[in-house]
């Protein structure tokens, strides 16, 4: 092929990919950790490159987004593509109509790489309101490192990790901890902990009502207090003294001075790259209590891709959703940093290329096949989570007791479930 030709060949290409649509100017937002900001950045360019669009990034931490959202949505001003938290869809789009009905732009998003279950997942009234991106749980991860410094084997059950916070502390000296968990983590751990317990969820997505008793959840913050007096984790105040920072952003966790945690499978990346040299991650089973009837997991779709039902530009904002899910060059380009992906397409290309970590691999397995009750989105909503981590918090600074704790979490999260 001459010289002449090239620029040719490649232009013809570029049009028959972008087809007959106008190059139009889209904004795109989400939340994660660097590893998810520079491979998403690339994967729009790349996406925007190969349809003819320009894809202005919007990115931010997961803290303050489902604020800033819910600013936008409500003022009309929302990105043309967002990136939503899977509980979030029931809270901006009950009826359906806060996001476009991806259902008629199945022309353009090949939506034969869900199931009907991952898109019933999606679907708020009837309309398809977001793809999920992946499934994911929450899972305990431990760094083998920390493990072996402290002379011990890893967990498999809640006294093993209970017994290691006074070896942690007694070998290794006070600032080293075998596991964390403040404020969310630790109303996470309170809701497990109870879930196995009891086998039931703390809120029943069919009868969107609290189902254990003022006994069950005042034992499963007492559980609380026994993980921080036996040193297994930071207490809140500790915490909240160095600045609630991030667990990714701790120099006790990235220098392996905490030794577990219980996290989402899809922020493997989030919290191992920035560890030190020498320190590890991997997943393990969940941790058991005697006379459990659930290991417990926690499973949900996690983030879907959503489309403003405000954008003035449906077709190409379609065009790049489809691209980051389902076609090579998005695929390639997102790699697995939310995880593995739901889309069957991008998850046989990421196998093939070898895109996806072993250790991703294997915790998705330990996510699919772990077993426990279904979860109400509202666990997520904003005033259910404010009402448990508040009143945790006033029982981890000792100014109230577990009953009236739990007494108080029922209280906001009863006045919550009552407006739907």
């Amino acid at each position: 092929m001459t010289q002449l030709m090239k620029p040719l060949a490649l232009a013809l290409t570029t049009t028959a990919l972008c087809g007959i649509a106008q190059a139009e100017e889209l904004r795109m937002s989400w939340w994660g950790g660097d590893s998810r900001h520079e491979a998403t950045q690339a994967a729009l360019k790349a996406c925007g490159e190969r349809h003819g669009h320009t894809i202005s990034p919007e990115f931010t931490g997961f803290s303050g987004h489902f604020e800033r959202l819910a600013t936008q949505i409500a003022g009309g001003t929302e990105p043309d593509i967002m990136q939503v938290n899977w509980p979030w869809l029931p809270i901006f789009s009950a009826d359906g109509s806060r996001f476009a009905d991806l259902n008629a732009l199945s022309d353009i998003i090949d939506m034969s790489n869900w199931s009907a279950e991952q898109l019933e997942a999606g679907t708020m009234n009837g309309k398809l309101n977001g793809l999920p991106v992946s499934t994911t749980a929450r899972l305990f991860a431990f760094n083998p490192t920390a493990w072996e410094r402290a002379g011990l084997d890893l967990p498999t059950t809640w006294d093993d990790l209970v017994a290691a916070g006074p070896v942690f502390r007694d070998k290794l000296g006070e600032d080293y901890y075998p596991f964390e968990g403040a404020a969310l983590d630790a109303t996470l751990l309170v809701t497990l902990y109870g879930t196995q317990m009891t086998g039931r969820p703390l809120i029943d997505p069919v009868s969107n009502e609290i189902v254990w008793t003022m006994e069950e959840l005042t034992s499963a913050i007492e559980f609380y207090k026994t993980l921080v007096d036996n040193h297994v984790v930071p207490s809140w105040e500790k915490v909240a003294a160095a600045g609630n920072v991030p667990l990714h952003e701790s120099p006790d966790w990235t220098e392996g001075r905490i030794g577990g945690t219980y996290q989402w499978d899809t922020t493997y990346f989030k919290i191992s790259d920035p560890m030190a040299e020498g320190e590890e991650l991997v997943y393990t089973a969940m941790l058991s209590q005697e006379g459990q009837k659930t290991q417990g997991i926690y499973r949900k779709a996690s983030m879907v891709f959503a489309i403003s039902a405000n954008t003035e530009h449906p077709n190409a904002a379609a065009q790049i959703v489809n691209c980051l899910m389902n076609e090579d060059t998005g695929v390639a380009a997102l790699g697995s940093t939310r995880g593995v992906p739901a889309s069957t397409a991008a998850r046989e290309m990421l196998m093939a290329a070898g895109g996806i970590n072993d250790i991703q691999i294997k915790a998705q397995n330990r996510v699919l096949e772990g077993e426990g009750p279904a979860i109400h989105p509202f666990m997520e909503h904003p005033d259910v989570r404010s009402a448990m981590i508040d009143a945790l918090e006033m029982f981890a600074y000792g100014r109230i007791d577990a009953a009236t704790a739990a007494d108080e979490m029922m209280i906001g999260i009863e006045a919550v479930l009552a407006d739907i």
